[in-house]
């Protein structure tokens, strides 16, 4: 949503560059691609064409990838455009869970917003990945399970080092994960200068991990290297090796209930594939 070229050369902005990206990404091995979409100016989009061509690519290219699209309403609040590309039946849709501040924005994110997604999310046959800055967003994630809205399997992604949100601190990281109800799927993210530690910590935990340039445009704390999205993941897998752990490859991940059943015959899914390890 935020780096620009301007910013960094390495954020993918155009459809080509993000699925050559991908591309590359699920060579090394990842297991959920999170997509944000541009227009030609190169601003966030919520532009469902510009989603379809980003889709098509990704799935040609990375077989079996679950596939994970944006709602996020910062530049366009607007239920309709925020769930327009809920129709293209990516296997899940991002699904911020309160509205919060960031340093220099607010991101809206109303109760009836959030339940409108959420339903037009299941009779599409998407899931929610729940995005969660806060514990009162975790408390809302499991009021709208408890309500029956959200349908499992269920996969939480939850982001430190936000100004007005948790931070990359052991006992913020720990009261979180505590909760996140058994048998949930669990990742963790940082922001900024928090995502190496946040990373180190939730490998250690056998949790998932986010990372990418939406979240960090640069590999070391000075700010001397920009990084780009595949040293971070590089960055990853040197530390599943320090810690002895595997990545979970998408087509374990996706049989656990997490493909949008409309899309079984999609270009190149192919379930019997035992995907990469690393």
């Amino acid at each position: 949503m935020i780096p620009t070229k301007e910013m960094t050369p390495h954020v993918p902005v155009n459809p080509e560059e993000t699925i050559e990206q991908v591309h590359e990404a699920w060579e090394m091995g990842i297991t959920v691609a999170h997509l944000h979409a541009r227009d030609e100016a190169g601003s966030p989009t919520w532009d469902p064409d510009i989603y379809r061509s980003i889709f098509e690519g990704v799935r040609k290219h990375c077989p079996g990838l679950v596939v994970c699209g944006s709602t996020s309403g910062r530049n366009f609040p607007e239920l309709e455009k925020r769930s327009a590309l809920i129709e293209l039946m990516p296997d899940m849709c991002s699904l911020t869970l309160s509205s919060l501040n960031f340093a220099q924005h607010a991101s809206v994110n109303a109760p009836d917003t959030i339940v409108g997604l959420l339903e037009k999310m299941n009779a599409w046959g998407v899931h929610p990945e729940f995005e969660c800055f806060d514990l009162g967003m975790i408390n809302y994630g499991k009021y709208l399970i408890g309500k029956g809205l959200a349908k499992g399997p269920h996969y939480w992604n939850i982001l430190f080092g936000n100004i007005a949100g948790m931070q990359a601190e052991f006992h913020q990281m720990g009261a979180a994960l505590n909760e996140i109800p058994e048998g949930h799927f669990v990742a963790f993210a940082g922001l900024g200068a928090s995502q190496t530690p946040v990373m180190g910590a939730a490998i250690a935990q056998g949790l998932g991990v986010r990372i990418g340039l939406e979240d960090n445009i640069w590999y070391d704390r000075k700010k001397s290297t920009l990084a780009t999205n595949i040293t971070l993941l590089r960055r990853v897998h040197q530390l599943l090796e320090i810690h002895e752990r595997n990545f979970m490859s998408p087509f374990e991940f996706g049989n656990y209930g997490f493909y949008n059943s409309g899309r079984d015959q999609s270009a190149g899914l192919q379930r019997e594939h035992p995907g990469p390890a690393l």
